[in-house]
């Protein structure tokens, strides 16, 4: 994120669409797990995301709706190609998730 004065309004005025397009990338199995980069006063400034996509062109697709990016939420963006032990983690269900936290 940025670390001007207005990083964190930015953030919070598209912070909605980002999740809701997580939502829909969730749906199709681009995206397996994200989670807000906070400060040790546990302000959120930056965002850690493992996505799944067979194509740079499909990766490129989402780069240039994604909300953090179009509205300048996230200053930078670095992409690191990586492999998951056990991708079928995250093919469980929300519900799944939601009951051990409770």
């Amino acid at each position: 994120d940025g670390k001007d004065k207005d990083a964190m309004a930015r953030r919070l005025a598209v912070r909605s669409k980002h999740i809701a397009l997580g939502n829909e990338l969730m749906e199709k199995g681009n995206f397996w797990f994200g989670a807000a980069i906070t400060d040790d006063e546990g302000k959120m400034i930056g965002s850690a995301l493992i996505m799944n996509f067979t194509t740079r062109k499909e990766l490129q697709s989402w780069l240039d709706i994604e909300p953090y990016l179009t509205e300048n939420v996230w200053k930078s963006v670095e992409i690191k190609p990586c492999c998951v032990r056990d991708p079928w983690l995250f093919s469980k269900s929300r519900e799944f998730y939601e009951k051990l936290t409770k």
